[in-house]
């Protein structure tokens, strides 16, 4: 069900459930909480990682990920330098060292000497070096507890049949929109490229110029019901 969704979001907040347990359970009242859980921590046929927001994702699609976890290398740093706590470029080197030292690790396992401030997004620089790590594909999660993130080297977590798996740029570009069009079924070149924000709309608008005219993709114009007020 998941793969034929693409993803699922996994969300904090906690009302009545959380999004993804919601999410699933709306398309089958067979689903349980600890499926999703077995998937994720046990068979490994699941990963957690970014799609426009943190998501649970078939593991079959990892090598397309791996793509991302190069183009993430620099974009993150000069993002993160702006937006985050100074220091986790100076940690970077240490942290890694320590979970490939002492196995599963929790943010709170490191960040002991310098807590986070209250804001959501005020990480302590021990915690934005694991999240770098995480996005750029060294770290895996390989559990939570609660909601807390568990990360481990991507090794302990990742089937190396699909961690060492690679996919050309080609490849993956075709991939990227051909996987998000097929679910949305009709698109914009932006909103394809914003299904799994692997792809930038600027290669998507040129994947789509060159798939015009093969068969694989028509281009339309969607006339307004009415005056087009009411949309």
């Amino acid at each position: 069900m998941i793969t034929a969704i693409g993803f699922v979001q996994v969300d904090s907040i906690c009302t009545v459930a959380r999004a993804q347990h919601m999410i699933l359970f709306s398309r089958n009242q067979n689903y349980r909480v600890n499926q999703l859980t077995h998937l994720l921590e046990k068979d490994r046929t699941l990963f957690e990682h970014w799609t426009h927001d943190a998501a649970v994702i078939p593991t079959v699609f990892y090598p397309y990920w791996r793509h991302r976890f190069k183009r993430e290398q620099t974009s993150l740093i000069s993002l993160w330098q702006n937006r985050r706590r100074d220091g986790f470029e100076k940690v970077l080197s240490d942290v890694f060292e320590y979970v490939a030292l002492n196995g599963p690790t929790m943010a709170r396992d490191l960040g002991s000497k310098s807590k986070s401030g209250t804001g959501w997004w005020d990480w302590h620089p021990e915690k934005t070096a694991l999240e770098f790590h995480w996005r750029t594909g060294r770290l895996a999660i390989t559990g939570r507890n609660g909601f807390q993130k568990i990360y481990d080297l991507s090794k302990n977590v990742i089937p190396e049949i699909h961690r060492a798996a690679e996919v050309s740029e080609e490849e993956f570009i075709n991939w990227a929109c051909f996987s998000a069009l097929n679910r949305l079924g009709i698109a914009t070149s932006r909103e394809i490229s914003a299904f799994w924000d692997l792809a930038t709309p600027e290669e998507v608008a040129i994947w789509c110029q060159g798939q015009l005219g093969k068969g694989n993709l028509i281009d339309i114009q969607i006339e307004p019901f009415g005056d087009g007020r009411e949309l």
